[in-house]
């Protein structure tokens, strides 16, 4: 069966201006470094993306080793383009990728060269069948290859028409004004930083925020629900099949303290009294800050999106809210 996007997609998304950029991002994106890989439902993978667009999601974001196994959220991503965006399609969509973590074996296959940068562009490029990404991004900092070095790979793959515009990932305060200065030196300006920013995470705070702000570079937040903790999987334990029970998970067992179970289930309280999921208010909690371009969620399935979606519908909070959540993380 085809898929015939809904006309009623732009009714109800917001969409901010990336810091001082042109381009508009909407409140919520998805991310596809999970559910979307080799290992999982082709089909299903599929109807959470159509159903992200027509909630009007322009935004997917990728990375080279997303799957698993490597690459393979790209090969799939790239088949249900070719399926079902046909056309001007392609020009609704904000679509990105990103390079910076282990993913091919010997020296040029990690980190932040330019030999590894734009070859990772390239496979990545093959991978989705597209001339351009929209936002390819350096995934990390390497800390034995100079930031200008790497800055000046994202700087080709604009200069190219590879890539229409660049950020960076998981990069400190200093080191994103590094970045952006070397940027803006090579004549491209430093669009975005995605950060990983949650209740639980909140490092941003210390200086990165007011850096993107100085310079006019916007900001998006992953692992918003803290790798499903600020969800109501967790209120009782580590339930058997969750991402904490398995071994290769990226939320350990470990993280699950008797304290942070506490904390959960107060903001949980919190969060029914207004009407909300947990992770609802969590989404919701992140979009305070006008900084915040976007919220970059996961979805394994077409419910769990729909879910994390309704938060639009309630992202105001009294003072004695936002001093409950304080009180409740103090713990």
């Amino acid at each position: 069966m085809s898929y015939q996007p809904s006309a009623k997609r732009y009714e109800n998304m917001p969409y901010n201006r990336c810091g001082r950029s042109g381009l508009l991002l909407p409140a919520i994106s998805l991310g596809l470094w999970q559910n979307f890989g080799s290992c999982d439902d082709f089909e299903k993978s599929r109807k959470i993306i159509h159903r992200a667009f027509d909630l009007g999601i322009t935004h997917f974001d990728l990375a080279n080793n997303y799957g698993p196994e490597n690459g393979t959220a790209e090969e799939n991503f790239g088949r249900i383009l070719k399926k079902d965006f046909k056309g001007n399609l392609r020009d609704e969509l904000i679509i990105s990728t990103k390079a910076g973590f282990t993913m091919w074996e010997g020296p040029y296959g990690d980190w932040g060269s330019r030999k590894y940068m734009l070859a990772s562009l390239d496979q990545s490029l093959k991978r989705m069948n597209l001339d351009y990404v929209d936002i390819f991004y350096s995934h990390r900092p390497d800390p034995n290859t100079p930031i200008e070095e790497t800055m000046m790979a994202l700087d080709s793959a604009v200069r190219s028409g590879k890539a229409l515009y660049v950020g960076i990932s998981n990069y400190n305060a200093e080191q994103t004004r590094v970045a952006i200065n070397t940027l803006r030196q090579l004549g491209t300006p430093c669009l975005i930083h995605q950060a990983k920013y949650s209740m639980f995470q909140r490092w941003v705070e210390g200086g990165l925020l007011n850096v993107l702000e100085e310079y006019g570079t916007g900001c998006i937040a992953f692992s918003p629900l803290a790798q499903g903790l600020l969800t109501n999987k967790y209120l009782e334990g580590i339930p058997k099949g969750s991402r904490a029970a398995k071994n290769n998970a990226s939320l350990k067992s470990t993280d699950i303290s008797e304290q942070k179970i506490a904390q959960v289930k107060s903001l949980n309280q919190l969060a029914m009294n207004r009407n909300q999921t947990l992770a609802q208010m969590a989404i919701a909690w992140l979009m305070r800050d006008w900084r915040i371009t976007s919220v970059l969620v996961g979805a394994s399935s077409v419910k769990q999106l729909n879910d994390n979606v309704r938060s639009l519908g309630n992202t105001t909070f009294t003072d004695h809210e936002f001093a409950t959540i304080e009180a409740i993380l103090r713990q």
